[in-house]
């Protein structure tokens, strides 16, 4: 079932750069500040191997989504290509995975983040009306930097990512002098059930990626641009995410445990003094406005995607007649997010979140091996994953594993969850039919 397609209004202002940075700014969140030392403790050296490990079960789900956002050009990401393989219910259901169940709850966290880590160097940010007002004026500028423009808002990105990845680039560089070798040895493998739930941790500093692909409407030649973008920008995430943890580990070895909330700052520290635990925690802010930035960006244009089809009010549809961006919808977005960041509720709803973006993938990977089936004009340029069903399938089975290590109650939650969305999918057809016979 095909999109219609509505996204004529929208200029098509993203280039491979853009793409490739929007992904690494997504993707590099504040996650990788904490990480090293989570992963560290838990496998020792062995964590370099689940980096890699880690890093090609990501690779085959990229490599899928930049054969279907070849095949699947309109506005929507993960919901358009979905709704294209499968219809309108199960592209229902990922529209609202994506929004509510992803980004709304995660952004919500890590604005939060911000406050938290500014609240070490300046203890007023501990009073939640400050924090409060720290995030009305940072969601601000994020709405009206995006509404101005989607060209602006992809320049902004491109700063906030090149800011934010500079004192990564420094602990990699100046961290190597340090490594003590013996810190990269192990002793013994780790069990499966722990190198499974710690991946399960990990996988998630590596998600996220899709996100960038909201925008798709607005990508510049897309058959080009989307593989590109999404190949470049994965390869610099997992290769940066391997020097970091490698560098990490060597200099602090059994130190790690002992530093487990901020073991990039530790080495920080251990570099250029206590200033560079302080420039770490900077960073870390940083990183969480670009990480949401980055979603205020993208997420929107799925809410308009699904607007257009009916699937939200029709107001979410509306393009600025000035900017051409789909400005209620990045109002609207944002506001959820302030809402969610200043009540606190998202915090025993952020599991959900982990099981969200697995079941989003796993119906992206099986729209891509559908949508393949499918006769295609051979005059259209597709990117076209090599090795037939050998890719999709690692990804599939990959996806399977991590959501067997799920617990009971993060199962449950999901199951009420997603029925609550095919409750609410019911209804709004029920209301739609009744209308339309009277």
């Amino acid at each position: 079932m095909a999109l219609t397609n509505n996204d004529k209004e929208l200029k098509r202002v993203v280039g491979v750069t853009g793409l490739s940075l929007n992904i690494i700014n997504i993707t590099v969140g504040a996650g990788i500040f904490a990480l090293p030392a989570i992963v560290g403790v838990e496998l020792g050296a062995f964590s370099v191997f689940a980096y890699i490990f880690c890093g090609i079960m990501m690779a085959t789900i990229m490599l899928c989504y930049a054969e279907i956002g070849t095949r699947i050009t309109n506005t929507g990401g993960s919901y358009a290509y979905v709704t294209a393989a499968f219809g309108k219910f199960p592209g229902f259901i990922v529209n609202w995975l994506s929004v509510f169940g992803w980004s709304i709850l995660g952004s919500a966290a890590l604005i939060n983040i911000i406050s938290d880590s500014l609240s070490v160097i300046f203890p007023v940010f501990l009073n939640p009306w400050i924090r409060g007002l720290l995030s009305f004026t940072l969601l601000s500028v994020m709405v009206i930097t995006n509404i101005r423009g989607t060209k602006q808002g992809v320049s902004f990105i491109k700063w906030i990512t090149i800011i934010k990845l500079l004192p990564l680039f420094g602990i990699v560089v100046l961290g190597i002098s340090l490594i003590d070798s013996t810190n990269l040895h192990w002793e013994h493998l780790p069990s499966l059930n722990t190198f499974g739930n710690t991946t399960l941790v990990l996988f998630f500093a590596f998600a996220g990626f899709e996100t960038a692909l909201g925008a798709s409407g607005e990508i510049k030649n897309p058959k080009r641009t989307i593989p590109l973008g999404i190949l470049l920008g994965g390869s610099f995430v997992i290769i940066l995410y391997l020097l970091l943890q490698t560098i990490t580990l060597g200099v602090l070895g059994l130190q790690m445990d002992a530093v487990k909330d901020a073991p990039l700052a530790a080495v920080a520290e251990k570099i250029i003094g206590s200033f560079g635990g302080t420039i770490l925690l900077i960073a870390a802010a940083i990183s969480c406005f670009g990480t949401v930035s980055s979603d205020v960006l993208n997420t929107p244009r799925v809410l308009y995607a699904g607007a257009n089809d009916g699937l939200f009010p029709k107001f979410l549809s509306k393009i600025h007649p000035k900017f051409g961006t789909p400005y209620w919808s990045i109002i609207c977005f944002a506001t959820l997010i302030f809402l969610f960041s200043i009540s606190g509720g998202f915090k025993q709803l952020a599991i959900l979140a982990s099981a969200a973006i697995l079941l989003i993938y796993l119906l992206v990977i099986l729209a891509t091996i559908k949508l393949r089936r499918e006769k295609q004009d051979e005059s259209k340029k597709i990117f076209k994953v090599p090795g037939g069903l050998i890719i999709p399938l690692i990804a599939i089975t990959s996806i399977v594993w991590l959501l067997t290590s799920l617990t009971k109650w993060e199962v449950i939650s999901t199951v009420i969850f997603i029925s609550v969305i095919c409750l609410i999918y019911f209804i709004m057809k029920r209301i739609k039919n009744k209308s339309v016979s009277l």
